[in-house]
């Protein structure tokens, strides 16, 4: 069997590393110029099942090297005001395994064949049943099974399912690291809590690797190559929905909207790294009616993207990811027939997905009030 993965996120590189654990072979096509050609994102949160998704997916020799890259992590999800005063909480305090996403893409990357500068134009199901995917400045490329992970604006779910088609809630937000030094000590009260000012909502997380990434790997697992990255807080401020940024960069945008705000937080936010700062928008995909089983299917945020106000967009990627390698496993060892298996993936998917979306959004008008969730 030969499957053809179109979007080098998480999502679709487990799905690759597990499948070629399994003895499938699996083609990475990512139509960004370069693996590291644009924002990654920064820490994420696993719940039990997306950290176990992932252990699943990668070679166990590389076990000891994941377990050394993440963190535990607890959190009260407090509200606090501006200068750091309880005001109130915002549910049960949160668990999970805190992990560095550009850390773990570049484990994930390990090995895999990945073709970059590959912008999918289109696909064709052949007569003998396999599926050509065609691409503007590559040659095609044929599978027995095409598998769309490439984001909110999947071109594979364009002409899947041409009705599924992304919600803009309106809400913006500005995303940001800042190296986490002694100076910020007195702010982790704040991590996993949200400081609510005018209009505007900030969010803390703090990433602290057990070992640095770079060093873990050359004494784990020497073919593995980690980016080196020190402890840092990663932050991010919930914007009115529409809310103008003036033109301002990143960080202006924010600092703009904390006058008055405890010194501690607007140090923060001006000793941040610029070049890690940037401006998105929160987007989602339901999903709608399903389609016809046949050898194209749709994973993670292509299908089912979520509020990142849910924390579960990367878990149910990973989700994703996971079920549909021992899907394709078993239709591999003759188990059941490939139809067979991606039906019994997308009826499983459609289920849990939908409900990550709508959970998602049951949360964001803790954090935008006037956003547009219909």
């Amino acid at each position: 069997m030969r499957v053809s993965v179109v979007g080098a996120g998480l999502g679709g590189l487990a799905l690759a590393q597990g499948l070629r654990g399994a003895g499938i072979e699996a083609d990475v096509f990512e139509r960004d110029p370069g693996i590291a050609a644009r924002f990654q994102g920064y820490r994420l949160v696993l719940d039990p099942i997306g950290f176990q998704a992932v252990r699943d997916c990668l070679p166990t020799r590389w076990h000891p090297l994941l377990d050394e890259i993440v963190m535990d992590a607890s959190a009260e999800q407090l509200i606090l005001d501006p200068q750091l005063n309880t005001v109130g909480k915002l549910g049960a305090g949160r668990t999970g395994i805190v992990v560095d996403r550009q850390v773990l893409r570049h484990l994930l990357l390990t090995g895999l064949t990945v073709h970059t500068d590959a912008a999918l134009t289109g696909y064709d199901v052949l007569a003998d049943g396999n599926v050509r995917a065609r691409f503007a400045r590559r040659e095609p490329a044929t599978a027995d099974l095409l598998v769309g992970a490439d984001g909110v604006t999947s071109a594979v779910r364009g002409v899947l399912s041409p009705r599924t088609t992304p919600t803009d809630t309106g809400v913006r937000f500005v995303i940001g690291r800042t190296p986490l030094t002694d100076e910020f000590a007195n702010l982790s009260k704040a991590y996993g809590s949200k400081i609510a000012g005018d209009g505007v909502s900030l969010l803390l997380g703090a990433m602290r690797f057990r070992t640095p990434p770079k060093q873990a790997a050359e004494q784990l697992a020497p073919e593995v190559t980690l980016p080196d990255i020190g402890d840092y807080v990663r932050w991010a401020m919930i914007l009115p929905p529409n809310g103008s940024l003036e033109n301002l960069t990143a960080q202006d945008a924010v600092l703009s909207r904390m006058d008055g705000w405890h010194p501690e937080l607007r140090a923060l936010i001006e000793q941040a790294d610029p070049d890690n700062s940037t401006l998105l928008s929160i987007r989602v995909v339901k999903p709608g009616e399903r389609w016809t089983s046949g050898p194209v299917t749709l994973l993670g945020d292509a299908i089912h993207a979520t509020s990142p106000t849910g924390g579960n967009g990367a878990n149910t990627a990973l989700r994703d990811a996971d079920l549909l390698r021992r899907c394709l496993t078993e239709a591999d060892e003759g188990r059941q027939d490939l139809l067979s298996a991606v039906d019994d993936y997308e009826r499983q998917m459609f289920e849990y997905g939908a409900e990550a979306v709508r959970s998602s959004l049951e949360k964001l008008p803790a954090f935008a009030p006037e956003a547009r969730l219909s």
